[in-house]
């Protein structure tokens, strides 16, 4: 049963004229009589008797139009919800992201989106870049900032901010400041775990200098960037760890940074979504936010 048909017949209803319900509809009298008979047709019963000129509801229509008004009511109020959760940024954004942007980029980022729209909350779900990945792709998030384009045909990628890549030691180690690539073989090597887009950036830029990390000492591969810089602290090894992760280590000297001859080692975080995916007004009010970000950088 067709909303229009509802209208139509409230509207016969009220003005007992199918001419008079026309011309409040702004319609023609044929079309709101063909209105009529197809409503009858669907329902199996007569609505309005023909007495000539006037026409009056039937038992029938008597049932009908309490219930007509309520429907019509019912769909107002829906077609208003709906426009304004296309209009009001409020509810919960659950963010996925990887390491480095879930703990050093995203969190100065969400409060300054929150004092625009006080009516948004904040869960970010910090993984490994893969398992992001995987949870948008699975429909589990809409959204998620990663430190690698982790290939999948039904994710879609832009470029959201630039990061450093840099090895460090503890302010205890004895290393020169400035070193030759091949000189990272004789180091031992502290490493994040596979799936970590940290680690498959730092595999791209090693091969770049036909270094495999087969090749590395690695003393110990841990499942998160604080627990890397604890480790490196401890002088358990050095390690390449962003920038981002260091700044307070470097400025109390607790760790030093190592430059590696040749070698510059940047990357950038993408923002990831599903390709065929819609997202809410909130998620997408965010993810605008964040591209007016990097059109500004």
């Amino acid at each position: 049963m067709e909303t229009r048909h509802l209208r139509i017949f409230t509207s016969v209803y009220q003005t007992r004229s199918f001419t008079k319900a026309a011309e409040m509809l702004h319609t023609s009298q044929p079309t709101v009589s063909e209105h009529i008979r197809n409503l009858e047709m669907h329902l199996d019963c007569r609505l309005f008797d023909r007495l000539g000129r006037s026409i009056m509801p039937t038992r029938e229509a008597e049932i009908l139009y309490p219930r007509a008004l309520a429907i019509l009511q019912d769909m107002q109020k829906l077609e208003e919800e709906i426009a304004m959760a296309g209009q009001t940024v409020s509810g919960e954004l659950i963010i996925g992201a990887s390491t480095i942007p879930g703990a050093y980029v995203l969190p100065s980022i969400a409060s300054t989106f929150k004092e625009t729209y006080p009516g948004i909350s904040f869960e970010v779900r910090i993984d490994d870049s893969a398992k992001i990945v995987q949870a948008i792709l699975a429909n589990d998030l809409f959204l998620g900032i990663v430190g690698a384009r982790i290939p999948a045909r039904k994710i879609t990628y832009l470029p959201f901010t630039q990061d450093e890549l840099i090895l460090v030691c503890s302010a205890k180690r004895d290393i020169p400041d400035k070193i030759a690539p091949e000189y990272l073989l004789e180091l031992p090597f502290i490493f994040r775990e596979h799936g970590s887009g940290t680690r498959k950036n730092i595999e791209n830029f090693l091969a770049e200098q036909k270094i495999n990390t087969d090749q590395l000492d690695i003393v110990a591969m841990l499942g998160s960037s604080t627990a890397v810089k604890e480790a490196v602290k401890a002088d358990l090894g050095v390690s390449i760890i962003s920038r981002h992760a260091l700044q307070d280590e470097l400025k109390a000297g607790t760790v030093r940074e190592i430059e590696i001859h040749g070698l510059t080692m940047l990357r950038s975080f993408y923002i990831a979504t599903a390709s065929k995916r819609t997202l809410p007004h909130h998620y997408q009010a965010f993810l605008d936010s964040l591209l007016t970000m990097v059109s500004k950088e």
